[in-house]
Order: C-alpha cells, then structure tokens, then sequence
C-alpha cells in the first residue's frame, strides 16, 4: 500500500487560506483580573495542532447566555461565587440539565473552598475537575486545559463514530436502495473521520468529502464537517478553489496526494468509475491514517459500484417484466 501513497511536490495543492481552527475556552469569574491572568497562562497554549480561542462571561448571567449561542464551548473554566455563592454551580447545572450539553468540560475554580466543598459538589453536580485558585499555578492551569481538551475532543470522536455506525445500521436495513446506498457511504465516512479524529494527539480532521466520478458527472455522494451542505451536489460548483484543485489532483495524477495539510485519495474501480476522497485537517496526518482513508476508499467504491450495479440490474429486470406483460 506504501506505493500507492505519494507525497506532494512542494509545488503540488493549494494551501488553506482559512482562519486556523482554535478550541474555544470560555472563562467565567466575575475578576476581571483572572481573566487577564488565565490568558496570559495559556498564551502559546496548543493541543491538536490547535490554539485557543477565549471567551468571556463576567456573572453567571452572561455565561448562561453565551453558551445558549456557543454550543462549540470546549472547555469552562467556571468561578464558583459571583452573584451568589453558588452561581457557578447554578451554571453547571444550567449546562448539563437546561441547554443538555454534555460535551463541554467544566472545570470549577474557587477562591472560597468552604463555600462549596469538593466532595459535595463532585457528588451533586456534572463536572470534570475541581481546583482551588492558590494551587493552580500557569504549570498546573497547562495540564487541566490540556487534559480536558483531550477528554472533549474523544467524546466528540465517540458521539461522531455513533452517528456513522447508527447510519450504517439504518441503511442496512434496505441496503440496496439509492439512498441507503449513499447513506450507508456516509455511515461509513462518519466512522473514519472519527477513527483518525482520536487516533494521535497532534491530528484534527475538520472535514471530509467522498465524490463519485460517473462518466462526466461528478457528485458529491458523503461528506462532514464544513463539507455537510454539498451532499448531492457538483464539487466543482460547490466547493473553495483551493479545496477542489486538491481535489482533483489525485484525479488529475491518477494516485494518492499527500500535503501537510490535507489527503487527496483516488481510486479507479474495475467497472471505470473513478472515485475521490478528500480530507482536510490543520495538522500532519500519520501514514497510518493515509492507509486507512485509503482502504476506506478503496472497499467503499467497490461496496458502491456493486449496489449500484444491482439497483441497475433489478431495474433493468422490472422494465423486461413490464414490457412482457404489455405485450401479452
């Protein structure tokens, strides 16, 4: 399989001009001075080829409201007395219980321990980490981010593999029509994403398309994250310049791209149809996960043309019986 993944020319597929991606830290205390003093902290701070993005809510009020509008919050670091003595637990429990957020990582800071003892509010509350404001030096803040950020990114990676698995499972149970075709592709899509999503500390994919090329007709059969809106639709109308010249390029070259940033995967079924994948990422993808996009691309197209190549046959039989008894 090693020959079959080629790394790119320098000159070879157009970099992404996006914003980096950053994982957003809300921080929620009513001082404005540790809002100063957290994001000197973690200035620098990355974890997954990623930075940090801060967001900052002054009362329990305001952090209620950004996250109703901010359900992408990857980790809270949430003060625990502000309008009250237990507004920040009044706000953990508005981010499991009302908004049902379980995703997002609470980490409860406190200048006043007696207000709220750790043992109780581990008990009675849904929160990932507890710490008093003395002890949590910028060495000690490091880790609990990074830690959290970890623990978030693999219940993401889970609840993704959920959704493709569940998706498998649904189209499964009609396999052979269109649309349980493409939607068993996207199942399967869903759960490589989320395979390489926690398979290394260092690589995030963002997104994901899978196209089918049928003669001239290009379509885009799965796809996630940014890529989700195009399903069914031409790449070459849908998509960024810089994304659909990576793109085909593997088709163009009739093999495996590889760049920093991104896998351009191309596979040429023994039927002729030629099949694209495409993923992008804002860090290095490891040769083990090339191979896997690559066998996913590979058995998929295979698994594709044949449904489809029964779908056709079973169309073909149903129109013979149907002139047959016109016929008669």
């Amino acid at each position: 399989m090693d020959d079959d993944l080629v790394f790119a020319d320098d000159d070879e597929g157009l970099e992404s001009n996006g914003e980096a991606l950053r994982w957003p830290l809300l921080i929620v205390d009513d001082e404005e001075e540790v809002h100063a003093v957290t994001k000197l902290a973690l200035s620098g701070f990355e974890f997954a080829g990623r930075g940090l993005e801060f967001v900052s809510a002054h009362s329990a009020s305001e952090a209620r409201e950004v996250l109703r509008e901010r359900r992408d919050i990857a980790v809270i670091l949430l003060d625990v007395v502000m309008e009250t003595d237990h507004a920040g637990l009044e706000v953990a429990d508005f981010v499991r219980n009302v908004i049902e957020n379980r995703f997002a990582r609470i980490v409860l800071r406190t200048g006043q321990p007696g207000q709220a003892p750790e043992r109780e509010v581990i008990r009675r509350y849904d929160i990932n980490d507890y710490k008093e404001k003395t002890e949590l030096t910028a060495k000690k803040l490091f880790t609990v981010v990074y830690t959290a950020l970890r623990s978030y990114r693999d219940l993401l990676a889970l609840e993704a593999n959920r959704r493709g698995l569940l998706q498998v499972v649904q189209a499964s149970a009609n396999l052979f029509r269109t649309e349980s075709v493409e939607q068993f592709v996207q199942g399967v899509l869903e759960q490589v994403a989320a395979l390489i999503y926690e398979s290394a500390d260092m690589l995030y994919v963002s997104s994901s398309i899978a196209t089918v090329r049928e003669g001239t007709n290009e379509r885009i059969v799965a796809a996630t994250g940014r890529f989700t809106d195009m399903i069914g639709q031409n790449p070459r109308e849908s998509l960024a310049h810089f994304d659909y010249h990576n793109l085909t390029l593997a088709l163009r070259k009739q093999r495996n791209i590889v760049t920093p940033d991104h896998f351009s995967g191309y596979f040429e079924s023994t039927g002729g149809g030629q099949h694209l994948l495409y993923v992008s990422g804002p860090a290095t993808m490891s040769r083990p996960d090339q191979e896997l996009i690559d066998m996913f691309l590979r058995s998929v197209a295979l698994a594709y043309e044949a449904m489809l190549n029964r779908i056709n046959t079973e169309k073909a039989g149903a129109s013979d019986d149907s002139a047959e008894s016109e016929s008669d």
